[in-house]
């Protein structure tokens, strides 16, 4: 496994959708959905100050053995050089990587090579796959791609992504919108099965007391240009003038991020913080996220653009109806028969508004979390994701796996 995005010591969170494809795969991608064996490299630059130009961390108290590496940002101070020397470092990492794996494997080489997310990690499977034979799979789950994104990588990586996808066994966009993106830029593979995020159905699941629910729930990175917060903030305070006493008006905001700072300004500046209409919680574990959809009533996420984002899987699979935006994958997960939630232009504060107000108000019934979490155990589940996974292995291994 060699993925683009990974947690990590700095962000524990960052890339966790990988790592949960991973686990599924490790856990039901073998025959009849049993384990199949699996290893992780993975490789990032460090935010921190480092002993030597590169760090290990090894860590095999997982399912997964994982090799982590962590190479230095600045090293002569000039931007150009250093931006040669740390693709070198990278490198460096994925070959002592690839040399412990197969010392860890008694010698033996990978049956396959499974990459997740464009660029460098498929560029070093198609070359182990010039250099060994070897077949290299990719996932991909990268907004970059998609219109209004794809122009700002330039036509090299364009070009490139068309490349490594066509070169790859197998393509497994995690959503049918991204295989288009894809496609529009010619990254066209005969083998493409899409195969969506991971959900752990065990920790998300509806509460026992389907009545103690109340309120609004967003749990988003503070990315303003992707997740549009500012305009979700405004719209709690339309709410707030023109439906006062609304039952179930507060929002509380979990997440962490860039804008988190500016977007606090703005609660306080629309009087969404002084009376309570809003509440920012800050960054929570898994175990807490699963706490606050249990208590939510409405998931509200006002994207500009998104994929196919775990957080509305696990909306589902804690029978949460969402509001959301019509943009990407989203409908994917949110189809038009309003059973799931209610989809809104992208930027329509007005409609969102009459959205939120129409999930709040809704007659019993009307969501049902036992048809959510359903869907979300038979699509999104670990064995369902690991099975889908292991199927592709199987057919890119002519049986081998068998």
């Amino acid at each position: 496994m060699l993925p683009k995005w990974y947690p990590h010591r700095y962000d524990n969170l960052d890339g966790d959708f990988v790592a949960r494809h991973i686990a599924a795969i490790a856990a039901h991608g073998g025959p009849e959905g049993g384990p199949v064996q699996a290893a992780v490299v993975y490789a990032s630059v460090a935010q921190g100050p480092l002993p030597g130009l590169i760090d290990e961390e090894v860590d095999h108290t997982g399912p997964v053995p994982t090799w982590r590496y962590y190479y230095r940002a600045r090293l002569t101070g000039l931007p150009g050089i250093d931006k040669l020397l740390k693709l070198l470092l990278w490198l460096e990492c994925l070959r002592r990587g690839r040399r412990a794996v197969r010392q860890h494997w008694g010698g033996l080489l990978p049956d396959l090579v499974h990459t997740h997310i464009l660029f460098r990690p498929a560029v070093l499977a198609w070359w182990l796959k010039w250099r060994h034979g070897i077949p290299y799979l990719i996932t991909e789950n990268w907004t970059a791609f998609h219109p209004g994104n794809v122009e700002r990588l330039g036509w090299l990586r364009r070009w490139l992504a068309r490349w490594l996808v066509r070169e790859a066994a197998a393509y497994t966009p995690v959503s049918e919108d991204l295989r288009r993106a894809l496609a529009a830029l010619g990254g066209v593979n005969a083998h493409t099965v899409i195969i969506p995020n991971v959900v752990d159905t065990a920790l998300f699941h509806p509460p026992a007391e389907p009545s103690a629910r109340h309120g609004l729930l967003n749990v988003a990175a503070f990315n303003e240009r992707a997740k549009n917060l500012s305009g979700l903030l405004r719209t709690m305070a339309r709410l707030r003038d023109l439906h006062p006493g609304l039952p179930g008006l507060r929002l509380r905001i979990a997440g962490y991020g860039a804008a988190e700072q500016q977007m606090r300004q703005l609660a306080a500046d629309l009087n969404l913080l002084a009376d309570g209409t809003v509440e920012f919680i800050g960054k929570l574990t898994s175990e807490q996220v699963a706490e606050e959809m249990r208590r939510a009533a409405c998931f509200v996420l006002f994207s500009n653009y998104e994929n196919l984002p775990c957080v509305l899987i696990e909306a589902q699979a804690s029978g949460l109806p969402a509001v959301a935006t019509r943009v990407n994958g989203v409908p994917e997960l949110l189809p038009d028969d309003g059973m799931a939630g209610i989809l809104v232009p992208p930027r329509d504060e007005a409609a969102l508004a009459e959205a939120i107000v129409a999930v709040l108000t809704a007659p019993e019934g009307r969501f049902s979390e036992v048809a959510l979490r359903q869907r979300a155990v038979e699509r999104f589940s670990y064995p369902a994701v690991g099975r889908a996974f292991g199927e592709v292995y199987r057919q890119i291994l002519g049986g081998r796996l068998s």
